[in-house]
């Protein structure tokens, strides 16, 4: 039985953003900057586990105002779970990420995540 936890989806999360779908859906708002999440079906696919065995722990995450979900609209991280979220690309896959980004935005971030 495969073991999860909040790490292991978060670097799910990057691994499918950075090196599968190349692409990372970035918003900024007055509520600060918030990335879309894969689906959870789309991470259950990639992590070979059935469904159900994800959503727990995006419960756990939501508890932890690290994500928030909204019917049709999707996952999105919070302020909290960008800074955590953007401090694993930065430590794992930096230059990745800055490929995706460009290096303008991604500083950017970098600096407005206070990493």
């Amino acid at each position: 039985m495969v073991t999860l936890s909040i790490e292991i989806i978060y670097d799910a999360v990057l691994r499918i953003q950075l090196f599968e779908e190349h692409e990372i859906s970035v918003i900024f708002s007055e509520k600060g900057i918030r990335i879309k999440l894969p689906t959870t079906r789309r991470l259950a696919e990639y992590l070979d586990v059935p469904h159900y065995y994800v959503l727990p722990y995006f419960g756990m995450m939501e508890q932890e105002d690290l994500v928030t979900r909204a019917e049709r609209v999707g996952i999105m991280t919070t302020p909290a779970g960008t800074v955590r979220y953007l401090s694993m690309m930065k430590e794992r896959y930096a230059a990745k990420g800055e490929e995706i980004l460009g290096s303008n935005v991604y500083a950017d971030l970098m600096v407005r995540s206070g990493l």
